[in-house]
């Protein structure tokens, strides 16, 4: 009996609508900027979900309707006006001069174009904090990770208070190696409380109640290939400035949010700036500081938003002029928003 050939389901959306393409469509963040993009004025766009071999045939769904995630083919990318890379860095370039030859706008949030110090850096309150203008004119974006977008924002907010430098630690969940990073922690989570000895294909070490600052040496994952994409990421944002961040990258045993740690010295002349003056500067640089202490930044208080949360500076009592914060982002959901934000100044 010959088995029958699956539907195959056309990019869904109204025909006379705005053609969307998201190149990347199975992976985590790609699964968010399609909720996002439900959720804002392209609801009504026709959406082409593609992806790398591995996840072609997937259904799923997109603006309300079934949608089977494509492979990118001779014609993919025709007629779309935004493509949005989700995907792996060597996906992005392998499919990027495919999406400019059909003259789509690439919105890139993989890192590739950061780490080939390529595209126009942007996400809200940058190019204010930059003093530039907004270039409508570019043909290529870079929106930012979450670390990149908190450590850039918190550089620029406070040079005007004679930054010297800034030293930032960021708490990496599992997440960031997509649902198998998170069916992993799962499943080594209860066989730890089970006292059973624990699975390892993904990260070839033990990531549940573990920090780490690097995977087991088979895994295919690393962090300092992580902590690379976002060095770039800074430097495409600051340029010579970003010489005077250090960056740190850990693993935390959590599934979602991006949580960082920062000390930032701001020098003889700015040493006694107060904390109002500091909590005004990043206010202004788009941050939201917890109100009460029962409501400080956590993986679970950013779960599903697209702000930066900062608690208010602590003054450290030994280096002159020394400031702690402590802050978080959701992972996926702040790029996605700022990606779709973009997409919309753009249209």
């Amino acid at each position: 009996m010959t088995t029958p050939l699956p539907t195959i389901v056309p990019p869904v959306g109204r025909r006379d609508g705005k053609r969307i393409v998201i190149a990347g469509a199975s992976s985590l963040l790609g699964a968010e900027v399609r909720t996002v993009l439900e959720e804002s004025r392209f609801a009504g766009a026709t959406i082409r979900l593609l992806d790398e071999p591995f996840a072609v045939g997937l259904l799923t769904a997109a603006a309300g309707e079934p949608a089977i995630i494509q492979p990118v083919e001779e014609g993919s990318f025709e007629l779309a006006e935004t493509v949005f890379f989700t995907g792996s860095p060597k996906f992005t370039r392998a499919n990027l001069a495919a999406a400019r030859e059909q003259g789509a706008t690439v919105i890139d949030l993989s890192g590739a174009l950061a780490e080939d110090g390529t595209g126009y850096a942007w996400f809200p309150k940058l190019d204010r904090l930059l003093g530039r203008e907004f270039d409508k004119s570019q043909r290529a974006y870079t929106v930012p990770s979450a670390a990149a977008t908190a450590a850039v924002s918190l550089t620029l907010a406070l040079e005007k208070l004679e930054l010297k430098s800034l030293s930032v630690v960021c708490f990496q969940p599992v997440s960031e190696a997509g649902r198998a990073g998170v069916e992993e922690l799962e499943t080594q989570t209860g066989q730890l409380l089970s006292f059973q000895g624990v699975g390892r294909p993904v990260f070839d070490t033990q990531v549940a109640f573990n920090m780490l600052d690097r995977f087991g040496p088979a895994s295919t994952h690393e962090l300092s290939a992580v902590r690379d994409r976002i060095r770039a990421e800074l430097k495409l944002c600051l340029g010579a400035s970003n010489s005077a961040v250090a960056l740190q990258l850990l693993h935390s045993p959590v599934y979602y949010g991006t949580a960082f740690s920062v000390c930032v010295p701001l020098g003889d002349s700015a040493g006694h700036a107060s904390a109002r003056q500091i909590l005004a500067a990043c206010t202004d640089a788009g941050f939201v500081f917890a109100e009460t202490s029962q409501a400080r930044p956590s993986n679970v208080s950013v779960a599903g938003e697209s702000i930066l949360q900062l608690t208010a500076p602590e003054l450290d009592p030994m280096p002159p002029g020394a400031w702690w914060f402590w802050g978080a982002a959701d992972n996926f959901r702040l790029p996605a928003a700022n990606a779709v934000k973009l997409a919309e100044m753009l249209s």
